[in-house]
């Protein structure tokens, strides 16, 4: 099943609230432009608050002003922005949320100058969703674009007598079995669930087994683990424990792996011994190496090394 982009919805909320407020500032700059006595907005009677501002009697002894600061902060800089993100351009991303900031900033303005009023109070709210929306955006655009491809690992498969299995469900762990393969020349073979795992709704559902630790349903294969002399298993963590696909597999595969090193993947500061140790339970082994790899906003914040009893020294692993 193809994973739902979260960064594709993201983007499109961003490009709806910047069409918002700037097709919203364009609209109130003309009438300010249009009637500079503010008739056109109904705003006759909020000038005389203006006049608490710096050079008041030089700037807001009519709307002209005004109205050019909202065509130039919030107006042209959205539309700006929406154009941007429409074309797919990274520099969208940055500048729909900056604007979302901008206009936060504007309406503290009219906190400040103006009676409290509920205009003010929504569109300080909108600014805020615009800005949560942009980094949202920024985040999972760095998230999905974090991968390696499998014409990036040459190596790979080049030593028939060594496997790597991962399961992934975002890319993280993908890259960092990629990476292994390259490193060893090991074959790949990627754990397939048979449950939904991709997008937001993937995400739910994954930590409700994550939750309970259960065992996720996987794929069957017809995979010799025995005729392995080495296995790499590569797993995210998922709820401060091993991944439920993985889990699985490695209760499946009792018995039937010689050796065995483990990478885990995850977003937080801690090492997740435990999760290597549980897979040394499953699989019937003891003192395996393991390496713990946090990664955080499309890229790698942090590794550990777990060595093991004798096992490989995993130094050899590289990735940014």
């Amino acid at each position: 099943m193809k994973n739902h982009s979260r960064y594709q919805t993201a983007r499109k909320l961003l490009i709806f609230w910047c069409l918002f407020i700037g097709v919203g500032a364009v609209a109130g700059a003309a009438g300010m432009l249009i009637k500079p006595d503010g008739s056109a907005m109904g705003m006759q009677a909020l000038l005389p608050y203006f006049q608490v501002l710096p050079l008041a009697e030089y700037l807001y002894q009519d709307y002209v002003f005004p109205g050019i600061a909202l065509l130039l902060v919030n107006g042209i800089p959205n539309l700006a922005a929406a154009a941007l993100l429409l074309r797919g351009k990274k520099s969208g991303i940055l500048w729909g949320g900056v604007f979302g900031v901008t206009l936060m900033l504007w309406i503290c303005i009219q906190f400040v100058i103006f009676p409290f009023n509920l205009m003010s109070t929504l569109y300080f709210i909108f600014g805020l969703l615009q800005a949560l929306t942009g980094y949202a955006a920024w985040v999972f655009y760095r998230q999905e674009r974090f991968q390696a491809l499998p014409q990036e690992c040459p190596n790979a498969g080049t030593a028939p007598s060594r496997l790597v299995v991962y399961f992934s469900r975002m890319g993280y762990t993908k890259r960092a079995a990629l990476e292994e393969a390259n490193r060893s020349g090991a074959v790949l073979y990627e754990i397939q669930s048979t449950e939904r795992t991709g997008g937001t709704p993937g995400f739910w559902w994954c930590g409700r087994y994550g939750m309970h630790r259960w065992d996720m349903p996987i794929q069957k294969t017809d995979l010799d683990l025995s005729a392995y002399e080495h296995v790499t298993i590569c797993s995210p963590i998922w709820v401060f424990s091993l991944a439920a696909p993985v889990r699985c597999f490695c209760r499946a595969a009792h018995g039937k792996i010689r050796r065995a090193d483990y990478i885990l993947t995850h977003h937080m500061r801690q090492d997740f011994w435990g999760a290597a140790r549980e897979m040394d339970q499953l699989l019937g082994l003891s003192g395996s190496d393991a390496v713990s790899i946090c990664c955080r906003k499309g890229k790698v914040a942090a590794r550990a090394s777990l060595p093991g009893e004798g096992a490989q020294s995993r130094s050899g692993l590289q990735l940014p």
